[in-house]
Protein backbone atom coordinates (compact mmCIF):
# COMPACT_ATOMS: atom_id res chain seq x y z
CA UNK A 1 0.00 0.00 0.00
CA UNK A 2 2.76 2.41 0.78
CA UNK A 3 4.88 1.52 -1.73
CA UNK A 4 1.87 2.95 -4.70
CA UNK A 5 1.70 6.22 -2.59
CA UNK A 6 5.36 6.98 -1.99
CA UNK A 7 5.93 5.47 -5.39
CA UNK A 8 8.87 2.70 -4.69
CA UNK A 9 10.66 1.60 -7.42
CA UNK A 10 10.22 -2.10 -9.05
CA UNK A 11 13.20 -3.93 -9.28
CA UNK A 12 12.44 -4.98 -12.59
CA UNK A 13 12.67 -1.77 -14.10
CA UNK A 14 15.99 -0.63 -13.19
CA UNK A 15 17.41 -1.44 -16.40
CA UNK A 16 15.28 0.93 -17.83
CA UNK A 17 15.40 3.57 -15.63
CA UNK A 18 18.89 3.04 -15.87
CA UNK A 19 18.96 3.02 -19.45
CA UNK A 20 16.55 6.71 -19.26
CA UNK A 21 18.87 8.82 -16.93
CA UNK A 22 21.50 8.20 -19.02
CA UNK A 23 19.72 9.36 -22.38
CA UNK A 24 18.14 12.63 -20.55
CA UNK A 25 21.70 13.04 -19.34
CA UNK A 26 23.05 13.79 -22.56
CA UNK A 27 19.65 15.85 -23.87
CA UNK A 28 19.86 19.69 -24.47
CA UNK A 29 16.35 21.28 -24.01
CA UNK A 30 14.68 20.71 -26.96
CA UNK A 31 14.85 17.07 -26.44
CA UNK A 32 14.02 17.18 -23.04
CA UNK A 33 10.73 19.07 -24.37
CA UNK A 34 10.03 16.30 -26.67
CA UNK A 35 10.20 13.75 -24.04
CA UNK A 36 7.97 14.91 -21.88
CA UNK A 37 5.10 16.18 -24.26
CA UNK A 38 5.44 12.13 -24.90
CA UNK A 39 6.89 12.21 -28.62
CA UNK A 40 9.92 10.69 -27.61
CA UNK A 41 9.73 6.70 -29.54
CA UNK A 42 12.86 4.96 -26.97
CA UNK A 43 10.92 5.95 -23.89
CA UNK A 44 7.69 6.83 -22.35
CA UNK A 45 7.18 9.38 -19.70
CA UNK A 46 7.49 8.45 -16.04
CA UNK A 47 7.75 9.88 -12.95
CA UNK A 48 11.67 9.13 -12.55
CA UNK A 49 12.46 10.59 -16.31
CA UNK A 50 10.63 14.13 -15.56
CA UNK A 51 12.74 13.96 -11.94
CA UNK A 52 15.71 13.89 -14.05
CA UNK A 53 14.84 16.26 -16.43
CA UNK A 54 14.71 18.50 -13.23
CA UNK A 55 18.21 16.74 -11.83
CA UNK A 56 19.69 18.22 -15.28
CA UNK A 57 18.12 21.37 -14.95
CA UNK A 58 19.26 22.28 -11.25
CA UNK A 59 22.58 20.53 -11.08
CA UNK A 60 25.78 21.84 -11.73
CA UNK A 61 28.86 20.83 -13.57
CA UNK A 62 32.46 20.30 -12.44
CA UNK A 63 33.16 24.12 -12.24
CA UNK A 64 30.68 24.98 -10.06
CA UNK A 65 28.54 26.36 -13.40
CA UNK A 66 24.64 26.17 -13.56
CA UNK A 67 22.73 24.68 -16.45
CA UNK A 68 21.73 28.12 -17.39
CA UNK A 69 23.66 31.27 -16.49
CA UNK A 70 22.83 34.84 -16.77
CA UNK A 71 24.59 35.53 -19.57
CA UNK A 72 23.40 32.55 -21.62
CA UNK A 73 20.81 33.78 -24.55
CA UNK A 74 16.59 34.89 -23.85
CA UNK A 75 15.88 31.64 -25.82
CA UNK A 76 17.45 29.31 -24.24
CA UNK A 77 16.34 30.97 -20.64
CA UNK A 78 12.96 31.01 -21.46
CA UNK A 79 12.95 27.21 -22.90
CA UNK A 80 14.08 26.09 -19.61
CA UNK A 81 11.37 27.94 -17.88
CA UNK A 82 8.69 26.92 -20.34
CA UNK A 83 10.33 23.48 -19.92
CA UNK A 84 9.79 23.46 -15.99
CA UNK A 85 5.99 24.80 -16.19
CA UNK A 86 5.29 21.80 -19.17
CA UNK A 87 6.44 19.47 -16.44
CA UNK A 88 4.31 20.65 -13.63
CA UNK A 89 1.21 20.60 -15.68
CA UNK A 90 2.33 16.75 -16.37
CA UNK A 91 0.00 14.00 -14.61
CA UNK A 92 3.21 11.68 -13.74
CA UNK A 93 4.53 14.53 -11.64
CA UNK A 94 5.78 13.17 -8.35
CA UNK A 95 7.09 14.89 -5.16
CA UNK A 96 10.36 14.47 -6.11
CA UNK A 97 9.98 16.56 -9.21
CA UNK A 98 7.99 19.18 -7.19
CA UNK A 99 10.68 19.67 -4.66
CA UNK A 100 13.41 19.72 -7.47
CA UNK A 101 10.98 22.93 -9.26
CA UNK A 102 10.93 25.17 -6.15
CA UNK A 103 14.99 24.41 -6.20
CA UNK A 104 14.95 25.61 -9.31
CA UNK A 105 13.52 28.78 -8.66
CA UNK A 106 15.63 29.27 -5.71
CA UNK A 107 18.60 28.58 -7.86
CA UNK A 108 18.09 30.76 -10.62
CA UNK A 109 15.94 33.18 -8.80
CA UNK A 110 18.42 36.27 -9.89
CA UNK A 111 17.77 35.13 -13.65
CA UNK A 112 14.33 35.24 -13.39
CA UNK A 113 14.14 38.51 -11.85
CA UNK A 114 16.41 40.19 -14.56
CA UNK A 115 14.48 38.22 -17.42
CA UNK A 116 11.09 39.59 -16.22
CA UNK A 117 12.40 43.31 -15.93
CA UNK A 118 14.54 42.83 -19.45
CA UNK A 119 11.23 41.15 -21.21
CA UNK A 120 8.63 42.50 -19.94
CA UNK A 121 7.70 38.90 -18.72
CA UNK A 122 5.86 37.37 -15.33
CA UNK A 123 7.96 33.91 -15.16
CA UNK A 124 8.25 34.65 -11.10
CA UNK A 125 4.97 33.78 -11.45
CA UNK A 126 4.66 31.65 -13.57
CA UNK A 127 6.72 28.98 -12.04
CA UNK A 128 4.92 29.63 -8.84
CA UNK A 129 1.79 28.59 -10.41
CA UNK A 130 3.25 25.95 -11.75
CA UNK A 131 4.07 24.26 -8.43
CA UNK A 132 0.87 24.57 -7.18
CA UNK A 133 -0.62 23.28 -10.08
CA UNK A 134 1.64 20.43 -9.76
CA UNK A 135 1.14 20.42 -5.92
CA UNK A 136 -2.79 20.07 -6.82
CA UNK A 137 -1.79 16.79 -9.02
CA UNK A 138 -0.08 15.52 -6.55
CA UNK A 139 -3.12 15.60 -4.07
CA UNK A 140 -5.38 14.40 -6.28
CA UNK A 141 -3.37 11.55 -7.00
CA UNK A 142 -3.02 10.79 -3.52
CA UNK A 143 -6.69 10.85 -3.10
CA UNK A 144 -7.57 8.76 -5.19
CA UNK A 145 -4.79 5.97 -4.63
CA UNK A 146 -6.21 6.28 -1.39
CA UNK A 147 -9.78 5.49 -2.54
CA UNK A 148 -8.46 2.98 -4.70
CA UNK A 149 -7.10 1.08 -1.23
CA UNK A 150 -10.21 1.38 0.35
CA UNK A 151 -11.99 -0.06 -2.54
CA UNK A 152 -9.29 -2.99 -2.62
CA UNK A 153 -10.12 -4.38 1.11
Amino acid sequence: MFGKILSKKKPESNNLNSALIEKISKMNLSDMRVYVNDKLNDFEVCGDGLTQVMRVLVSKDSKNKRFIESDAMDSKIKKAFDLVIIIAKNKKVTIDTTELMQTFIELYSDIIHKFDNDNKQIYNAKLKDAINTSLVTLQTMNTLKKKMNILDQ
